[in-house]
């Protein structure tokens, strides 16, 4: 007679299998063996950082090596939560105009309402989970696809950003004269905090996505979503927790980004959906699901930024940089379409 299986056996090989397939726990060699993309993403970055070093004089100094990783606190926070969402095989395009509506609600909050800032703060983050739980559930209720449903809401937050907001931008200035010491505050010397913010937003995300049922849910979704329901896992609440945290990290950005610009922009998220998931591709996030790594989105993001600034400080003008970015993320796109090839 056999023993009838217990729920969330078959979810608990899929999740083991997932988290393996992401996690060495002998070494760093064996680590970066299994993670072939990932790999070849760091050394594309030491590449690029020694190319641009030789190219100007310029570029690998203090200063520009402080506004590289500056300029990358925002794309890599916003690619720290897209890389939850991407492992689940899911996209969320509302990242860029909803950390616009997020500065925005925390302007609204801070400036027009007089309140403090650490509420404006709070405000800022509850609407990129807000955000975060209306795509959730438009995908796991209503079962709109992931593009389609992240793409209604990119352009809802866009409107509401410019709504609420006037078409004007808020200024921190006067009413809240320390709002930018928030990202361009100095706790450690020659490191602007918002680098600080970005580096434990990576860290409390590897903790959450290795060690975590939140993280061990993501892979297994991803891995095999149908599978994972059928084991007794309530998919839909978990993907609808996965898109919240997500959006927790987007309300973050919108505030470091009001911070660091001492104002609400309505206008300013634009693009930056795009570089944030070619962050999390190029760090070796498979746009499958069920495989990706908080450490490669973060060498992604730090490719993003070490290129962007490379060009300019070369002079490059920007629609070449644009045409440049396009070709790297189409690279790491067709090297994780071999990857998924060799799996099958």
């Amino acid at each position: 007679m056999s023993t009838p299986q217990q729920p969330g056996g078959s979810t608990t090989t899929i999740i083991q299998t997932a988290v393996n397939e992401n996690t060495d726990k002998r070494d760093i060699g064996g680590f970066l063996k299994r993670q072939f993309q990932q790999s070849l993403a760091f050394g594309t970055l030491i590449v690029l950082v020694i190319f641009f070093s030789i190219a100007s004089p310029n570029f690998f100094t203090f200063s520009n090596i402080a506004t590289v990783l500056l300029s990358t606190a925002v794309i890599g926070i916003l690619a720290l939560g897209t890389t939850f969402v991407i492992i689940t095989g899911g996209i969320d395009l509302s990242i860029g105009t909803g950390m616009a509506l997020c500065a925005v609600m925390t302007g609204v909050i801070v400036t027009n309402l007089g309140l403090p800032v650490w509420l404006g703060v709070i405000g800022g983050i509850a609407t990129g989970v807000l955000m975060g739980l209306i795509n959730g559930v438009n995908i796991t209720f209503l079962r709109l696809p992931p593009f389609i449903a992240t793409l209604a809401m990119m352009m809802i937050a866009g409107g509401l950003a410019l709504v609420i907001s006037n078409v004007a931008p808020i200024y921190f200035s006067t009413s809240a004269p320390d709002f930018k010491k928030i990202a361009l505050g100095v706790i450690i010397p020659g490191i602007p905090n918002a680098v600080l913010i970005t580096a434990a937003l990576a860290i409390v995300a590897w903790l959450v996505l290795s060690k975590t049922l939140l993280g061990r849910y993501t892979f297994a979704i991803g891995s095999n979503e149908e599978a994972t329901r059928l084991s007794g896992v309530n998919t839909r609440r978990w993907t609808i927790l996965i898109y919240m945290f997500a959006g927790a990290f987007t309300g973050v950005a919108g505030i470091v980004i009001a911070s660091r610009l001492d104002s609400a922009q309505p206008q300013i998220g634009t693009g930056y959906e795009l570089q944030a998931i070619a962050a999390v591709i190029i760090g070796g996030t498979s746009l499958l699901g069920g495989r990706g790594s908080i450490l490669g989105t973060v060498i992604g993001a730090l490719i993003m930024s070490v290129l962007v600034n490379g060009l300019r400080i070369m002079s490059i003008q920007t629609e070449w940089q644009n045409i440049v970015v396009g070709v790297v993320v189409l690279l790491a796109v067709f090297l994780d379409s071999l990857r998924n090839r060799q799996r099958t």
